[in-house]
């Protein structure tokens, strides 16, 4: 079966994306779980110990709060209450801090910092797997033990309003609810006017014993504008006059009823200095949580400084004070704060049932329990709590008593701590199975890819997969019958639930057939890489081959170079410095190639082009004597190439060799406008001036500037109606951003009210698909019109420009310069580099892959998912669509390679004569990109139990991951391309 290199590279990239999907199903495992079902019956509560006397204290402790109410502000982060901004913007709530019956804390949240995990972690007490990132965009009812479940258990009355999330995760659970959809980011306002709506009638009525309000506002606000963005103060305003209503109407129902109610305030997340959040940084992890009740007495000069506690101690505290059992899941401790004025007894009878039930968790996860230190003090404070239970029942009031008590306390609070902390760093089992599975399929791919490179490459470039061979059919039985069994016996022993063994059997049979049949690809492509190229390379071991040029060994050097730097998690957080790196370089390397051909001729060197002759014979010996990795081309017989101006046309030499240095310019540029990584993301930068509110009129300059130079770079390939599209819809961005208050026209006033830009986002989705319809109608037609050349590169570019068009209204107004130079240094790039210098398919298609990498990182992008801008998936929308959301927000955040891809396609294309580059240019694409998620496998797989893993190597995985999939869908564009060329020939 014979196939182009170009399906044969889509074919690898699909299975490799399985691959993926099945490792990182496995790599993201379930977080430590108890054994015991939770729909069973709440356990019988552990006795209070006594040393030789019964206790007469065998059940939970009665609730020390009649009423509850949970005022969860999305994206509050603890400056916001405890600094500066909290004084000036939530004085009744400072007030309460400083002067009232309250305790303060900064509860940190662990990664990822998005809403879904954060309301598991806060309800649960445990610690959510990473994957939740993914499913926080639709959330699956909670099935862990949790205080809401034992709440509906114990016949609590709760009632809900706000982010839709948590009637997503508890379902039936409230007696009344109303949710508000948490993803559409443009709205600030009615997203919590739907939500205070409720309060005057609910806080009236008696009839609840828990409500829960979850505040979207500031969280919108920090993703449209930041964090210092004056909306911000407006909110958190807003926020301190609806806290100042509860808490006066819970004091008033306590004058009636004689019994204490609890106010709970706090944040699910932080906020980054961007506005963003879900990775590990200071703004992102810490939140305030403050604790308002009558029952807290304010002791003679205590100090309010808030004290560090972990997020998921907030379960087992609500659990204690609602007279609930702790969730079996809990890894958090007890605030002690909140039960230090009961009674001695009261306060060891709380702390035992916290470590009983963390001590019978570690049982069921860790094997050595017996040696834990955390277990060793459970069992000690346990002994000396009987001892003090044995002398109060014989009612010893004596000075030992409370001497005693006190040890007792101080043990079961190290206890509590040491036990919380082994659970915590036993966050996770990995499904090892899956993981072994997933990672097979991916080196089988990238090995496959590895071996069929010289046959590719050749002249035809085409693969013969031998499918049906006897050799092949009897490997391929034998191995999937070996599977079949490992599978079997693995699953039929395994402890631990795994992901492959819970898939159906024909699913599970379908992968390892997948498995054997990519095994038996391999072992054919070595043997006719030793049988008949190992021939063929002894008869011309004679000849020399061709050198390589410094350009050649650059992009393979910085390739290489680029895969073996994934290994440090310094250079995972930094990555774009390397890529800047590379893409200077390549501009240096260019420079002194524009030279050398200029002033030199190129004697020495190959010549580039993108003629082929047809025919294959001796593959491995055409790819060794090739330039690059990716093509063969035919020397110039005259053994000197054409001057600069005579290969492009009479082209001014001095812009040929200005043309790289130009390019280092716009890099250099591009570089102070967003900072990013770990080191340098606090650092001053261009786009944090822009974006301030004294700076709104340069702003608007730039972002005008920015969008006449796109339109002047793109419409030079355009029919007349797309340019007459693209300049209409280019002034709708602006007429967008205008309209949301990012920029300014010369006559509206500064205070001009905001919308949200529906209207005008519409009007530029209706040129962008009216472009995209046009291009991708005269490609149909140059695939009918055989002899049509010209219409299938109209037909491209203007797919292009749609994209451009697209990429322009999801970008952030100070983001378009980015846009612009992507444009620009393509258009140099094209003509003064590219075309005059000849350079082959694989060198372009590498450089491409450089460029559209360092763009990800130009626009601000970079490991850390708290850089995804999911505003750009709310463009236009008025309600949430998962679908649009999803692919707007992937396309805004990979602008950069996207953009590039599309233009290699187009490029690529437009040379007539360029035979089967098309094709061959999909297959570099596909091994450039399968050689960093290969190796990136690998390398988290043996550092799993490092210390950033979660908060570094983690986030590069998912975003290697996402990168892997738009590769698939480019190669897919790729291979639909070249096969509209192959009917034309």
């Amino acid at each position: 079966m014979r196939l182009s290199s170009g399906a044969f590279a889509a074919s690898c990239i699909a299975i490799e994306v399985v691959g993926v999907a099945i490792f990182l199903r496995g790599f993201f495992p379930a977080p430590v779980r108890s054994s015991a079902p939770t729909e069973q019956r709440a356990e019988t509560p552990a006795p209070e110990p006594a040393a030789g006397a019964s206790s007469n204290w065998t059940k939970l402790p009665p609730p020390l709060f009649s009423k509850v109410v949970i005022v969860l502000i999305d994206a509050l982060r603890d400056d916001f209450v405890f600094g500066s901004k909290g004084v000036k913007y939530m004085p009744y709530i400072s007030y309460l801090i400083e002067k009232g019956s309250s305790h303060g804390f900064v509860a940190e949240a662990k990664p990822p910092t998005v809403t879904m995990p954060r309301i598991k972690a806060l309800m649960t007490g445990s610690l959510p797997g990473f994957v939740d990132v993914v499913r926080n965009l639709n959330s699956p009812a909670l099935l862990e033990d949790n205080v809401i479940r034992q709440a509906k258990s114990a016949g609590k009355r709760m009632i809900f309003y706000g982010d839709e999330t948590w009637v997503k995760l508890f379902p039936k659970h409230f007696i009344e609810y109303d949710g508000t959809t948490s993803f559409f980011v443009s709205d600030y306002t009615e997203v919590d006017n739907n939500v205070t709506r409720h309060l005057d009638e609910v806080l009236k009525r008696g009839d609840w014993d828990m409500l829960i309000l979850h505040y979207l506002g500031l969280d919108h606000i920090g993703h449209i504008s930041g964090p210092h963005s004056p909306l911000i103060g407006r909110k958190l305003s807003e926020m301190d006059s609806i806290l100042m209503k509860i808490h006066t109407s819970l004091l008033a129902k306590e004058r009636e009823t004689l019994s204490p109610s609890l106010l709970i305030v706090c944040g699910d997340h932080g906020m980054s200095e961007t506005g963003s959040h879900g990775a590990s940084s200071t703004e992102e992890v810490s939140t305030p949580l403050i604790l308002i009740s009558s029952a807290f007495e304010r002791k003679p000069g205590d100090s309010r400084h808030p004290k560090r506690v972990q997020q998921t101690d907030l379960a087992a505290t609500l659990a204690i004070g609602l007279g609930l059992p702790i969730p079996k899941d809990n890894v958090g401790s007890l605030l002690f704060p909140v039960i230090e004025e009961k009674p001695m007894r009261e306060q060891l009878r709380f702390l035992h049932l916290n470590t009983v039930q963390l001590s019978k968790l570690l049982q069921e996860n860790v094997p050595s329990y017996e040696k834990d230190p955390g277990f060793e003090q459970f069992k000690m404070a346990e002994r000396l709590h009987g001892n003090w239970v044995k002398l109060h029942l014989e009612e010893n009031h004596s000075d030992i008593l409370v001497g005693l008590g006190t040890k007792v306390l101080r043990q079961y609070l190290s206890a509590l701590k040491t036990l919380s902390l082994s659970l915590s760093t036993q966050v996770a089992q990995y499904d090892i199975y899956s993981m072994v599975v997933g990672t097979a399929v991916v080196l089988e791919v990238l090995i496959l890819l590895l071996l069929s490179t010289p046959h590719v490459l050749c002249r035809k470039a085409e693969l013969d997969v031998p499918l049906l061979s006897p050799v092949f059919s009897l490997l391929f039985y034998l191995m999937f019958l070996v599977l079949s069994a490992i599978h079997v016996v693995v699953c039929t022993s395994a402890e631990s639930s795994c992901f492959f063994c819970s898939l159906p059997w024909l699913a599970a049979a379908g992968v390892m057939v997948l498995v054997s049949a990519l095994l038996c690809a391999i072992v054919s492509a070595l043997v006719r890489m030793v049988v008949i190229d190992g021939m063929l390379l002894k008869k011309n071991a004679a000849h020399p081959s061709s050198g390589w040029s410094e350009v050649d060994l650059l992009l393979l050097l910085g390739t290489v170079g680029h895969v073996l730097s994934l290994g440090a998690s310094s250079f995972v957080e930094e990555e774009h410095q390397t890529w800047y790196f590379l893409v200077n370089t390549l501009c240096l390397a260019l420079s002194q190639e524009t030279c050398r051909s200029y002033f030199l001729g190129d004697d020495c060197e190959p010549q580039h082009h993108f003629h082929v002759e047809q025919g294959c014979e001796g593959v491995l010996t055409h790819t060794l004597q090739d330039s690059t990795v990716c093509n063969n081309f035919k020397p110039n017989r005259a053994g000197k190439g054409p001057s600069l101006s005579e290969a492009h046309g009479g082209c001014k030499w001095w812009t040929v060799l200005a043309s790289p240095w130009l390019v280092l310019a716009c890099c250099r540029m591009l570089r102070s406008l967003n900072q990013t990584g770990v080191q340098g993301a606090h650092r001053p930068d261009f786009s944090h001036w822009l974006t301030s509110s004294e700076h709104k009129v340069q702003l608007s300059g730039l972002a005008a500037l920015s969008l006449l130079v796109i339109f002047m770079l793109v419409q030079r390939g355009c029919s007349l109606v797309s340019k007459a599209a693209l300049a209409l819809g280019l002034l709708g961005v602006f007429c967008y951003r205008a309209a949301i208050g990012n920029v300014l026209f010369p006559w509206q006033p500064d205070n001009k009210g905001i919308s949200k830009g529906i209207v005008e986002a519409r009007f530029v989705y209706v040129f962008v698909l009216g472009i995209l319809f046009t291009g991708t109608k005269a490609l149909l037609k140059s695939q009918v019109i055989a002899a049509d050349f010209k219409t299938k590169t109209v037909g491209l570019w203007e797919i292009y420009s749609g994209l451009v068009l697209l990429a322009a209204l999801l970008l952030r107004p100070h983001n378009l310069p980015v846009l612009a130079f992507s444009l620009l240094i393509q258009m140099i790039m094209t003509k003064f580099i590219w075309k005059p210098l000849r350079h082959d398919a694989a060198e372009i298609t590498v450089m491409h892959y450089w460029f559209g990498q360092a763009f990800f990182y130009f626009q601000g992008n970079s490991n850390n998912i708290a850089t995804i801008d999911i505003s750009a998936g709310f463009i236009g929308l008025d309600a949430y669509m998962e679908v649009p959301a999803t692919f707007l927000t992937v396309f805004g955040t990979y602008v950069g390679p996207v953009l590039w891809a599309s233009h290699l396609v187009h490029f690529l294309s437009s040379e007539a004569s360029s035979g089967s580059a098309l094709s061959r240019a999909c297959f570099c694409y596909a091994l450039i990109c399968s050689v960093p998620v290969a190796t990136y496998i690998i390398l988290v797989t043996s550092l799993r139990y490092h210390l950033f893993i979660w908060s570094v190597f983690s986030p590069k995985l998912l975003y290697e991951g996402m990168h892997l999939l738009i590769t698939a869908v480019l190669c897919a564009v790729f291979t639909a391309t070249d096969q509209t060329g192959r009917t034309k020939s």
